[in-house]
């Protein structure tokens, strides 16, 4: 109930319903007045000519041609009585033997000649108009909460579609739209209407972040195919150079560069959403040891429980070998990797993963702690990208007592009968 109470739809209606019902109390509280004092008038300018009439006749001698009229009468209110005593005439509501009247006194010699009216009917007529007036007020509180309830149910959906739009563009899917303003031809750039406003702006921001990002990644993969050819040649060449320090040298950048050239476009590859995994049933504690095996770590790997996962052999050894890479690289020895069942553990016992790559994940050309030449350049941003591609899902977080963790959570392969 307070999860819907708090919607922005829910808001609006109650805000609109509250600010109704408060003018029609101020309203009602007006005609109230008005027509009581409207009322109440028509009887006083009735007792007012009895009360002129009485006297009239009180001061030819008699008082019993009037209805309703007695010199000091009982029940004549005490207010009423103390301001006949100063000399005043003035009426009042009040009671008669038991019964509302509306009473009229003025002095006679030294008492109080009054004359009175009853009142019942005209408290009735009071209360038909009071209840007319909260009936009146409930009506148009109920239609107004209605309309707003309406109005701002439309508002709410399309500031929710934005919403949900912006969580999938958040989430990598640039060609989300929020689509508010198709249909409108000649519209204004801005038209009074703010959610179409913030909808066109969200649109016109995802475009151009869209054009920026595939302008990055077509310059990445252009700059990594000129760059391969040139390479190659110059590893051809300087294979031919005579052996010596200067052409190991030689041999190390132009290895390092070429390796380099491969990890951008296998990014490349990647960002453009081509690659397409070849999946099959792998005994997953098996695999792990052959990984290791194969890449002449010292990592030490132990099977707590081992899974059947369906996976693409090539990209996890790619995941494997790179996480492999860079906990010896920059981490501390003893790399430990754990399987249990579908998950996997990397853990070394290093100074651990920068904050921003907990935070962010892994971003391409970014370094940790420049002091410390720490940092995790292509080689994470590359096992992010085929992770991604093997719907593995990845976390990355530091032990407690010090030392990177890495965490993936493979899809288990279910086999099949006779499989």
């Amino acid at each position: 109930m307070r999860r819907v109470t708090s919607s922005l739809r829910w808001k609006i209606a109650l805000t609109t319903t509250a600010v109704c019902c408060a003018v029609a109390a101020v309203l009602g509280v007006l005609v109230h007045n008005v027509v009581a004092r409207q009322i109440s008038g028509e009887v006083r300018k009735d007792l007012d000519r009895d009360l002129e009439a009485a006297l009239g006749q009180y001061q030819y001698g008699t008082t019993n041609g009037a209805v309703n009229s007695a010199l000091d009468p009982p029940g004549l209110p005490r207010p009423l009585r103390e301001l006949v005593a100063r000399g005043q005439t003035g009426s009042m509501v009040g009671t008669h033997d038991g019964k509302p009247v509306m009473w009229a006194a003025g002095p006679a010699d030294r008492s109080a000649l009054a004359v009175w009216q009853p009142y019942a009917d005209t408290r009735a007529r009071l209360r038909d108009i009071d209840t007319a007036i909260l009936a009146s007020s409930a009506l148009a509180a109920g239609v107004v909460a209605l309309a707003g309830l309406f109005l701002a149910g439309r508002i709410s959906k399309r500031l929710a579609t934005t919403a949900a739009v912006a969580r999938r563009i958040s989430a990598g899917d640039l060609d989300a739209r929020v689509g508010l303003t198709k249909g409108r031809t000649g519209a204004k750039e801005s038209d009074g209407d703010e959610v179409r406003d913030v909808a066109a702006a969200l649109d016109s921001m995802a475009g151009s972040l869209q054009g920026r990002l595939e302008a990055e990644k077509r310059f990445t993969a252009d700059v990594a195919h000129e760059l391969r050819t040139p390479l190659t040649g110059s590893l051809a060449a300087a294979a031919l150079l005579p052996e010596g320090r200067p052409k190991e040298m030689i041999n190390d950048r132009l290895k390092a560069l070429h390796l380099l050239t491969e990890d951008l476009l296998e990014i490349s590859r990647l960002d453009s959403g081509v690659e397409r995994a070849d999946l099959a049933r792998v005994e997953l504690g098996r695999a792990v040891q052959r990984i290791v095996t194969g890449t002449r770590s010292t990592a030490s790997v132990r099977v707590v429980r081992d899974a059947v996962v369906l996976t693409d052999r090539r990209r996890l050894d790619r995941i494997m070998a790179n996480l492999l890479v860079n906990a010896e690289k920059h981490g501390r020895p003893p790399v430990e990797i754990t399987v249990e069942g579908p998950v996997v553990v990397v853990r070394d016992h290093g100074p651990g993963y920068p904050a921003e790559l907990i935070e962010r994940g892994p971003q391409r050309f970014r370094t940790g702690d420049p002091g410390r030449g720490r940092g995790h350049g292509l080689g994470l941003t590359i096992v992010l990208g085929q992770a991604a591609v093997l719907e593995i899902v990845l976390d990355f977080a530091n032990a407690a007592d010090g030392g990177a963790v890495t965490t993936l959570r493979l899809p288990i392969g279910k086999l099949t009968p006779g499989s």
